[in-house]
């Protein structure tokens, strides 16, 4: 199993399965090169390498929205450009606006995958305005995935967000080696796939995003696949934030 694959069996599982799951993910992550031999597109222990980096570096950013949010009351609002890494000056008019890359200055993290493409990030707006009333706020951003049959299901949130049915605060990701995403440069790297319509859909995406295993099979249903994605929960937000005291 490779890091990512670890990565999306904790995402997927009920939550009476995670602990598991999560002594599951650290094991792979703390393997040597042995364990590595075999990448997401076969015996490649570069890219294994690669994946298992974009993790940590995923992993730390995370945990940096959550010390920012304790730390201000609120979750950072995307970065002002793909070469500015700090927030955005004003608040989001809209969802549109609350989705970008990752402000790694304003994180003091680094905001580039192992590819040296810019990590995505999006934010729900109530969540990236101080303060958040937590009896109020929606948070909004939802995650889906495809099953065996190739239809959608929702692995994080819902057809419908609201506070008696909360969804995600917010979603970040690599977009991986192949297809679409921006370089530390600014320079957009050119889709050249045909058929991957996921990845399609986590380029423009401001709501609901997808996430899938790896692949490179072009016939399966959305395609080839290489994004890899994690997100926090309400309640994990919320828990930092009140540990902070930094919650209404």
């Amino acid at each position: 199993m490779t890091p990512w694959q670890a990565h999306w069996q904790l995402h997927r599982q009920p939550p009476r399965q995670r602990g598991a799951a999560l002594l599951l993910l650290v094991a792979v992550l703390g393997l040597g090169a042995a364990s590595l031999l075999i990448g997401a597109f076969g015996r490649n222990t570069g890219e294994a390498e690669r994946q298992q980096r974009t993790l940590a570096t995923l992993a730390q950013a995370r945990d940096a929205l959550l010390g920012f949010a304790a730390a201000n009351g609120r979750l950072p609002r995307p970065a002002a450009s793909a070469l500015d890494g700090r927030e955005r000056p004003a608040d989001c008019a809209g969802d549109a606006e609350c989705s970008g890359f990752l402000p790694w200055v304003a994180l003091g993290v680094t905001g580039v995958d192992a590819w040296g493409k810019l990590l995505r990030y999006s934010v729900t707006p109530e969540m990236a305005r101080a303060p958040i009333v937590s009896f109020s706020a929606v948070a909004n951003r939802v995650v889906l995935t495809r099953d065996g049959g190739g239809n959608f299901a929702y692995v994080a949130g819902q057809d419908l967000c609201d506070v008696s049915a909360q969804c995600l605060p917010v979603v970040l990701f690599s977009q991986g080696k192949e297809h679409y995403g921006t370089a530390a440069s600014g320079v957009t790297q050119i889709n050249t796939a045909r058929g991957n319509l996921d990845e399609a859909t986590n380029e423009r995406a401001s709501r609901g995003f997808i996430a899938r295993p790896a692949t490179d099979n072009a016939a399966l249903p959305g395609g080839a696949f290489d994004d890899m994605l994690t997100w926090i929960t309400l309640p994990a937000l919320y828990q930092r934030m009140r540990a902070a005291r930094n919650l209404p």
